[in-house]
């Protein structure tokens, strides 16, 4: 039996979720308004959704942010200042953002990345590993005569970093003008995760954003420094996580005990965020959940390399908010089983991970 038009329609829009009317017409030989009319049939029928012809089992979680080269330089002794150090180096693709959609899309999760990388080699590498991964890469900023970034961090002989270098400039490009540019690609997100190597407007205009759209927007810290991309106004961030030091940074001060880290988190919920994470290293996690407060332990393991761990844990959290929209403890916990994953892998994402590594987790 010959498929109908409308389903016709349906399989393309399947195959080329981006795909025009009018090549809709074409190729079906029929006029654009007949396309028109089997659209929004099949959105009135909820097998798409809206006028971005997205699939509600397939919107992606956005992420938005840091993508680089990883070089990681391990000493094999004591550091020494001021002399040359032997030492073993690694290199691998990272970033924040970049990362967490690599762990999302090995957990399973449908996951789109917007980053910016420069025409060269690296930049190429690195795309093609994404899509390799599973990761969306469409929507994308490739800068011609640009290098792409780079991220250098020095580990001791105990996997524990001693210093980073980040060359992140290229992210300055992700400003409000380009995000505008993909709202199409955006717009089908069930969640967005921006990291902040994005410049602070661009932080605002996803924040109005989020209210206007009453969409999801999870920030992630990358560092200190850049803790002055964080707008004061919070409003519409459902989530921030972020480290004790990057803690101490936006509220400047010491934050030594839990009633302080306690206080320093109900400060920003009461500048706008729904929720915060802080992440404490081995000592594990602390966060609130609306108006209640939990601290969790980490899983003691042996750890070969602590690149990626922070950013392992956020890509658990958001897998589990698309799972169980309030469950913030379940989250967290998840959080730590991929933290130690990672910890425990030389990869910066755990190169083992299935659609079945967080499932079995539960409050």
């Amino acid at each position: 039996m010959t498929e109908s038009k409308k389903e016709q329609v349906y399989q393309i829009i399947h195959a080329q979720p981006f795909v025009s009317q009018q090549e809709l017409a074409e190729r079906l030989q029929l006029s654009r308004s007949a396309v028109a009319g089997h659209i929004a049939s099949l959105i009135r029928e909820k097998r798409l959704l809206g006028r971005a012809y997205v699939f509600p089992q397939s919107r992606p979680v956005v992420c938005i942010g840091g993508a680089n080269i990883d070089r990681k330089v391990r000493t094999l002794g004591a550091l020494q200042m001021g002399t040359s150090n032997p030492v073993s180096q690694h290199e691998s693709f990272g970033g924040v953002a970049r990362n967490i959609a690599e762990n999302l899309a090995r957990l399973g999760l449908p996951s789109s990345l917007i980053c910016a990388t420069g025409d060269d080699a690296a930049g190429a590498d690195l795309l093609r590993q994404a899509r390799a991964a599973g990761i969306d890469t469409s929507a994308c900023l490739t800068l011609a005569g640009q290098g792409s970034g780079s991220y250098t961090a020095v580990l001791d002989a105990d996997g524990d970093m001693l210093l980073a270098l980040a060359h992140m400039q290229l992210c300055e490009q992700l400003d409000v003008a380009f995000l505008s540019s993909r709202q199409t690609q955006r717009s089908a997100a069930l969640m967005t995760v921006a990291d902040l190597n994005l410049p602070k407007s661009s932080i605002e205009y996803l924040q109005a954003e989020a209210i206007r759209c009453e969409h999801a927007l999870i920030l992630v810290a990358v560092s200190q420094p850049k803790m002055n991309r964080l707008p004061a106004n919070l409003q519409g961030v459902r989530l921030l996580m972020l480290n004790r030091a990057e803690l101490e940074t936006r509220t400047v001060q010491a934050l030594i005990t839990e009633d302080e880290i306690r206080h320093a988190c109900r400060l920003l919920q009461a500048q706008g965020a729904q929720d915060v994470m802080v992440t404490l290293g081995a000592a594990g996690v602390m966060l609130t959940d609306g108006p209640a407060w939990h601290q969790l332990a980490a899983p003691v393991v042996a750890v070969q390399d602590v690149t990626g761990a922070g950013d392992a844990f956020a890509a658990a959290v958001c897998w589990s908010l698309c799972q169980d929209n309030a469950d913030m403890l379940t989250a967290a916990q998840r959080g730590l089983h991929l933290a130690a994953l990672t910890l425990q892998s030389a990869a910066t994402v755990c190169p083992d991970l299935t659609p079945d590594t967080l499932t079995h987790l539960t409050e």
